[in-house]
């Protein structure tokens, strides 16, 4: 039995699908050790969020999160405009309503009675003594 007929190709294939077996399994653990990620506060803590491949990869969440701050910064600025705004026309509102009570003062004191008939005596018209009377008509 020791001269017995060994196929080549049998014995080929068989180093072949062992050497498969073996990059098979390689392959696994080097995946298994490229996926091992650390978590995203590790990252930070070391450093790796500044790499290119990290922030390649997360150049849309990165603008996100650009365009909002944007957004909030503008949302302060639009704010404090509008509240000027209201202070500025609260101001002209009560220097509108101060003239208009002064201008009603001083009609009402210009148009007084007394002022009234010592004005118009040099023209020759005089206070009504007598009580005004009241003429109803009845109706059929």
């Amino acid at each position: 039995m020791d001269n017995e007929f060994i196929d080549k190709e049998k014995v080929d294939a068989r180093e072949a699908l062992k050497a498969a077996k073996t990059k098979k399994k390689q392959k696994t653990r080097t995946r298994q050790e490229v996926e091992k990620k650390p978590s995203a506060f590790v990252q930070i803590l070391n450093g790796d969020f500044l790499t290119k491949e990290f922030m390649l990869g997360n150049l849309s969440f990165i603008f996100f999160v650009m365009l909002l701050l944007l957004l909030t910064v503008s949302k302060g600025y639009y704010g404090k405009r509008l509240s000027d705004d209201v202070n500025k026309t609260q101001e002209e509102l009560n220097e509108l309503t101060s003239d208009h009570f002064e201008a009603k003062t001083r009609l009402e004191e210009e148009t007084q009675r007394v002022k009234l008939v010592d004005e118009l005596a040099p023209q020759g018209l005089k206070e009504t003594v007598n009580p005004t009377k009241v003429i109803r008509v009845k109706k059929k």
